[in-house]
């Protein structure tokens, strides 16, 4: 298989598991709550794209699944929680503004290839 077309099929392997959040921070409690969820987020690895919306680059659709199954097993008690994966040819065609400007991409990290 040449360059070209691995790069092609890469491009629907790699995937990029979303997670959108709404909550709430009326109590002390409910903002420990929401911290906790977005520290333990950044622990496994998410970057923030917006202030309620953690990115993840993955390598895989099964590796997204894994980071699905974590996200799922630290919910905070309250709130709304959206998870969801893009593959890489997907995330590709999003456009970012900020203000009228077109806004810089998150970079995509190396992808190591053993074969």
């Amino acid at each position: 298989m040449d360059q070209k077309s691995l790069s092609r099929l890469n491009q629907y392997r790699v995937m990029w598991v979303f997670v959108f959040f709404d909550l709430p921070t009326d109590t002390k409690k409910d903002r420990r709550e929401a911290s906790l969820f977005r520290k333990r987020l950044l622990k496994d690895g998410f970057t923030m794209l917006q202030f309620s919306i953690y990115i993840r680059h993955c390598n895989s659709s099964e590796n997204a699944e894994v980071h699905m199954k974590r996200v799922k097993l630290f919910l905070p008690p309250h709130g709304e929680i959206i998870v969801f994966t893009l593959t890489d040819r997907q995330f590709g065609m999003m456009e970012m503004f900020r203000g009228p400007s077109l806004a810089k991409r998150p970079d995509t990290p190396q992808q190591l290839e053993l074969f």
